[in-house]
């Protein structure tokens, strides 16, 4: 799996290191503003709309966003669906955040306004007390004046989430990469063994194994840096493709074993898988991943796979996509149990998304039988369109994870 990143894979580098990706989906999302939709609140950035008729739509509101007028402009407060216009009067870019005035819940934020512009925000407010609060660059939070809405129902809010928060979790989940990280230089040298000794057809079975361990480990490959590419790297963007010099790890072993390349052509290949991951294993103490990268990563594990491993653009032989993909889910699942406090209290439905991992792993589980996995190409058109749907609607719930846990400012 990949994971797109500022060089992040699955985060996989670019494409001339054989990468799979380039940072996509959450990221644009973040910036032009957030749909907290399953697990928080409702939210989403667009222009204004000029000119509407009273009755085309929910009404609009002009809001000020600055530091000495910060929440400016809101004073006939009605409930229902709003649409607050969010005009940055500063020379600063901005974010504001429309928040319950007492819990700090979030309703709906806004990042990314410029000086001078204007973006808007749709919420449904209803019976309580709002305040907005603005953050501009390089400077003190601002909370504006207190705005009651005296009935309706509101829409739902989702506390705040710091990167304090997220320490915890993050220390975590390095842990357990540590004692993954041993198993994957078990693995990797019993599959160097088999290919030393000539012997193929245990280097074949080896291979399976090795690749899985190393697929769990999704959310930690941007701290991984540029070894990533070489241990997992494909051969996207190389001048010689599969045969290019570059070509390394685990995809090239797996292109010979099953494209009839001997054993001779094959010991460098897996030596230099070893080396990498042991020197991996090696140096792991001493990283560090960015504790506001986990919810994002356990969104961004199965948006790439559905992208890369359901298409089959990873596949150099084995006819094990799917086997990669179990091997993702279980990398989701480690991510979700590291975040599972955080998401208790704040997502709407914490017992919903467990339910769609389950129904995701039994779908996949169904596709192995004893050691060999179904290839993609062999799966009927109905199967196909299964898997494309459960994982699509995962990767859909997942989402709202990535923007929970997104860390957000609070002074």
């Amino acid at each position: 799996m990949r994971l797109p990143g500022s060089g992040a894979r699955r985060i996989r580098p670019g494409a001339a290191t054989g990468a799979r990706r380039g940072r996509a989906g959450l990221a644009g999302l973040v910036v032009a503003g957030l749909v907290l939709a399953l697990a928080g609140a409702w939210a989403y950035a667009r222009g204004p709309r000029a000119g509407r008729a009273a009755d085309a739509g929910p009404p609009h509101t002009t809001v000020e966003v600055s530091s000495g007028g910060c929440g400016r402009g809101w004073d006939e407060p009605v409930p229902g669906v709003q649409v607050f216009d969010l005009r940055n009067t500063s020379d600063r870019a901005a974010e504001a955040y429309l928040e319950d005035s007492r819990s700090h819940a979030v309703y709906g934020e806004v990042e990314g306004i410029g000086p001078g512009t204007t973006r808007s925000l749709t919420v449904r407010v209803g019976k309580g007390s709002y305040t907005f609060r603005c953050l501009l660059e390089d400077a003190d939070a601002v909370t504006g004046p207190t705005v009651r809405v005296a009935s309706g129902r509101g829409g739902p809010a989702a506390a705040p989430v710091t990167q304090h928060d997220l320490i915890p979790p993050a220390l975590d989940y390095q842990k357990w990469i540590a004692g993954a990280l041993e198993e994957t230089v078990r693995l990797t040298g019993r599959l160097r063994d088999a290919v030393d000794r000539g012997d193929l057809a245990a280097a074949r079975t080896a291979w399976l194994p090795a690749h899985e361990q190393y697929e769990r480990l999704g959310a930690a490959y941007d701290a991984f840096g540029d070894a990533d590419g070489r241990i997992n790297g494909t051969d996207a963007g190389l001048p010689g493709g599969v045969h290019d010099p570059s070509f390394g790890g685990f995809h090239r072993i797996e292109y010979g074993l099953w494209h009839g390349e001997g054993a001779r052509t094959l010991r460098a290949p897996a030596a230099a898988l070893v080396r990498e991951v042991t020197a991996l294993r090696d140096d792991w103490a001493q990283a560090r991943m960015d504790p506001a990268q986990l919810g994002l990563r356990a969104h961004e594990i199965l948006e790439n796979t559905v992208q890369f491993e359901l298409t089959g653009r990873t596949d150099y032989g084995s006819g094990t996509n799917l086997a990669t993909a179990r091997a993702n889910l279980d990398g989701t699942r480690a991510v979700l149990s590291r975040l599972r406090p955080l998401l208790a209290s704040r997502h709407a439905a914490p017992d919903g998304l467990d339910r769609a991992v389950d129904r995701a792993a039994n779908l996949l589980d169904g596709f192995r039988h004893g050691d060999r996995w179904t290839p993609l190409d062999r799966l009927t058109r109905l199967q196909r369109e299964r898997a494309d749907a459960v994982l699509g609607d995962l990767v859909e719930r997942l989402a709202s994870v990535a923007t929970l846990c997104d860390p957000r400012r609070t002074s």
